[in-house]
C-alpha cells in the first residue's frame, strides 16, 4: 500500500495466553461474546445479529450488529493466520473499500508471564489519517471487551 496511515493499540492481557486471544478472534461463539459486549458499552440497544468466520488463508469473515436499528455489516479475508502469535486480515465496511483494498490489520501476540501482549495495527489509506485516534481507541476497545468476557465463554 502507498499513501498509508497505521493506528496502533496495545493491550495487556494479565491471564489470557496468547492462544486464547487469537482464539477469540476467530471462534465465531467468542466474537459475538464479545462483539455483543464492546457494542453494549457503547450503546445498549446495539446487539450483533450474525458472525459468519472460515478462518483459512484467503478465508472471508462477517460481522453483522444492528445499530440505531440499522444492520451495518464489516467484512474482510484472512491474509495470515500463524497460530498463536499472528493474525493478517482486511477490514471492510464498503463495496468501495473492499475494492479499494487498502485496510489490513494485524494483531501479534507475544507471550508475557501468564498472558499476553496483544498489538493491533491497522494500515489504511492516508486519506483517513483524521481517524487514527478513534480507530486505535475502537481496537483497543475490542482487546478490552475479549479480556471482560473471556470468564463467560
Amino acid at each position: 500500500m502507498t499513501g498509508t496511515v497505521t493506528a496502533v493499540a496495545r493491550h495487556t492481557f494479565v491471564t489470557l495466553a496468547p492462544e486464547q486471544v487469537y482464539d477469540s478472534w476467530v471462534d465465531p461463539a467468542k466474537v459475538r461474546a464479545w462483539g455483543d459486549h464492546n457494542l453494549k458499552e457503547r450503546d445498549p440497544s446495539s446487539t450483533v445479529t450474525r458472525i459468519e468466520i472460515d478462518p483459512k488463508v484467503g478465508g472471508r469473515f462477517l460481522f453483522a450488529d444492528v445499530r440505531d436499528g440499522e444492520e451495518t455489516e464489516t467484512w474482510g479475508y484472512y491474509r495470515a493466520l500463524e497460530r498463536p502469535n499472528r493474525l493478517v486480515f482486511t477490514w471492510f465496511t464498503s463495496p468501495e473499500e473492499e475494492e479499494e483494498d487498502n485496510s489490513t490489520v494485524t494483531l501479534e501476540l507475544s507471550a508475557q508471564g501468564a498472558g499476553c501482549l496483544a498489538t493491533m495495527s491497522h494500515e489504511m489509506s492516508a486519506e483517513w489519517a483524521d481517524y487514527i485516534e478513534p480507530t486505535a481507541n475502537a481496537w483497543k476497545g475490542m482487546l478490552r471487551s475479549i479480556e471482560e468476557t473471556a470468564d463467560e465463554r
